[in-house]
C-alpha cells in the first residue's frame, strides 16, 4: 500500500498536468490545523469539553452559552516549519515561517428570563499551509528525471515524441529516446509552500435545559495555497562532458544541468457547519460532543510548468507552445469527511484536566464537479482514497492550574494525530507537546500565551518508486498570543 501512496503523491510530476490532482491535495484541506485561541493551544487543544471563551466558536459552539458578558478577543500567531531532508545519505535542513492574525472574535450574550442565549461572530485562521523542503545528493543509480520524462508523451501532433520535454531540450536523440544520459547525476531541489485557510464564523448557543447547552457554527471559508517546486540534475562528475546528448548537435557535448519548475496556485472557497453540545455537572465537570459536517471546498487551480537545459554557456529553454500545453487552469470541489468529537473536563480545586478524542474517516474524502479534468480520473482517485486511507482517532489531553490569589494560569498538553494512510508506522503521525501561561485580571481582561512543538516523519519520491526518495524529519513550532476583554 505504501508504494501506491508514493505513486499518488508524485503523479503530477509524471503526467500531463490536466490530471494533476492527488490524494495529497485532498488531505491538504481535510486534515485539521492547530486551531485558534492561546488558552486552548496551551492545553493541547483539548478544549471541546471546556469552550467557555470566544474560541468556542471554533472548538464547540455550545460553549458560547457559558459566557455571560460581552467579549472581544483577538490573537496573533507565529508558525515555523522545519525539515531535515535526507537524499542518498546527505542531510539538508530547510525551514519557512509565517506570522498571521489568528483570531478576531465578538461574543454577544442576550438577556433572558431563564437560561442563556448567546451569539458570536469571528474571523479565524483555521490552518496554515506553510512548509519547506530542500534536498541535495548524488544518485549513483542509472536513472534520472530526464529519463523518466521520456515516458511522458504530450501529443500536440502525430509525432508525440517530438513534443516530449527531453527532446525539446536536446536531451534525447531524434527517436525521442534517451541515448546517452544514464543516471549518475547530482539531484537537488527545493519546495516552498505558503497560504492558509480562513473562516468567517457565525455562531449561536442556548441553554435548552438546566446546565445543558447546544450550539452551532456556520463557517464561510476562503484561502490560498501556493507551491513552488524547483528540481535540478547536474553532471557534477563530468560524465557527459564529451558525449552529445542529442547526436548531431555538437554543442550538447558539454551537458551540465537540467532544471524543472512546477508552480501550483489555489484559490479556495467553501462553507461548513458544526454542531455541539455541553453539559455542565455542577462546578466539577463538563462533558461535550461535536459533529463537524463535511466541508465543501471549491478549488480554482492554476498550474505553471517550465524547464531548461544547460550546456556550458548555452541555455536551451522549453518552447513556449509546449510550456503552455503543460500549464493548465482547472476547477473542482473537495468534500471532507464527517468529524466526530467527544470530550470531558474535570475541575478540582483550581486544577482542570481535559481530554477529547476525534474520529475522522479520511477514506470518505472525495473530489467532484471537475471542470477541465476527466471525470474518470477523479473516479479513480476517489477509489484509491477508499483503498489507501483509513479512519483514525486523534487524541488531545491538557491541564490548567490557576495559582490562587495571583490570577496566573499555567497549562500543558499533548496532541496525537495519526497518519491517515493505511499501514503507516506511528512515527508518521503528527505529535505535539504544548504549554502556555495566562493572566486574568478581575475576570475582565486576559492575556494568554501558548507554544506548541510538533514532530513527525514522511517521505516522497521525485519520480518513480524508491529511485530518488527523500526522507523527511519534520518539526513544527507555533507561538500564539491571545487578548480578550469582557465588558
Amino acid at each position: 500500500m505504501k508504494i501506491l501512496k508514493v505513486f499518488f503523491l508524485t503523479i503530477f510530476i509524471l503526467t500531463a498536468v490536466s490530471q494533476a490532482q492527488t490524494i495529497t491535495d485532498a488531505l491538504r484541506v481535510s486534515e485539521s490545523g492547530l486551531g485558534v485561541g492561546a488558552r486552548a493551544l496551551g492545553m493541547g487543544n483539548a478544549f471541546s469539553g471546556i469552550s467557555d471563551d470566544a474560541s468556542a466558536m471554533f472548538f464547540n459552539p455550545a460553549g458560547l452559552g457559558l459566557i455571560k458578558r460581552l467579549e472581544v478577543a483577538g490573537g496573533l500567531d507565529y508558525f515555523n516549519y522545519g525539515n531535515d531532508a535526507t537524499l542518498y545519505n546527505n542531510k539538508t535542513n530547510y525551514s519557512s515561517s509565517a506570522t498571521n492574525f489568528n483570531q478576531i472574535s465578538f461574543v454577544f450574550p442576550f438577556p433572558t428570563l431563564r437560561g442563556s442565549l448567546v451569539f458570536g461572530m469571528s474571523y479565524n485562521k483555521s490552518k496554515d499551509f506553510t512548509s519547506a523542503l530542500k534536498f541535495d545528493g548524488f544518485n549513483i543509480g542509472s536513472n534520472s528525471m530526464i529519463q523518466y520524462l521520456e515516458e511522458v508523451k504530450t501529443p500536440l501532433d502525430d509525432q508525440s515524441y517530438k513534443n516530449s520535454v527531453p527532446y525539446n531540450l536536446f536531451l534525447s536523440d531524434d527517436t525521442g529516446k534517451v541515448s546517452v544520459i544514464n543516471g549518475k547525476l547530482n539531484q537537488s531541489g527545493t519546495t516552498l509552500q505558503e497560504g492558509g485557510l480562513d473562516s468567517w464564523t457565525f455562531s449561536g448557543s442556548m441553554e435548552v435545559s438546566k446546565n445543558l447547552y447546544v450550539g452551532g457554527s456556520l463557517n464561510i471559508n476562503s484561502g490560498t495555497f501556493k507551491s513552488n517546486r524547483e528540481f535540478y540534475e547536474d553532471d557534477t562528475k563530468g560524465i557527459y562532458t564529451n558525449l552529445e546528448t542529442a547526436p548531431g548537435n555538437a554543442f550538447t557535448k558539454n551537458f551540465t544541468t537540467f532544471y524543472r519548475n512546477d508552480i501550483l496556485d489555489w484559490e479556495i472557497s467553501g462553507w461548513d457547519l458544526k454542531l455541539g453540545t455541553i453539559y455542565q455537572l455542577s462546578k466539577l465537570a463538563r462533558f461535550g460532543a461535536t459533529i463537524q459536517f463535511p466541508k465543501k471546498f471549491t478549488i480554482k487551480e492554476t498550474y505553471t510548468f517550465d524547464a531548461r537545459s544547460e550546456f556550458g554557456s548555452n541555455i536551451v529553454n522549453l518552447p513556449s507552445d509546449l510550456k503552455d500545453y503543460l500549464s493548465d487552469k482547472v476547477e473542482y470541489d473537495i468534500t471532507t469527511p464527517f468529524v466526530l468529537t467527544g470530550a470531558a473536563s474535570v475541575n478540582v480545586k483550581g486544577l482542570i484536566l481535559s481530554g477529547e478524542a476525534t474520529l475522522t474517516d479520511y477514506s470518505q474524502t472525495e473530489f467532484s464537479n471537475a471542470k477541465g479534468i476527466s471525470a474518470n480520473y477523479f473516479a479513480g482517485v476517489n477509489r484509491d482514497m477508499k483503498e489507501l486511507l483509513r479512519a483514525v482517532a486523534a487524541v488531545n489531553i491538557g491541564l490548567e492550574y490557576t495559582i490562587p490569589q495571583v490570577g496566573v494560569r499555567v497549562r500543558g498538553g499533548f496532541m496525537s494525530q495519526p497518519s491517515p494512510y493505511k499501514g503507516d508506522p506511528s512515527d508518521f503521525g503528527k505529535k505535539y507537546l504544548t504549554g502556555g501561561v495566562g493572566f486574568l485580571a478581575d475576570e475582565t481582561f486576559a492575556i494568554d500565551v501558548a507554544y506548541a512543538h510538533g514532530w513527525w516523519k514522511t517521505y516522497g519520491d521525485n519520480y518513480g518508486t524508491n529511485l530518488s526518495r527523500v526522507h523527511q524529519d519534520i518539526s513544527a513550532d507555533k507561538m500564539l498570543v491571545t487578548f480578550s476583554y469582557r465588558f
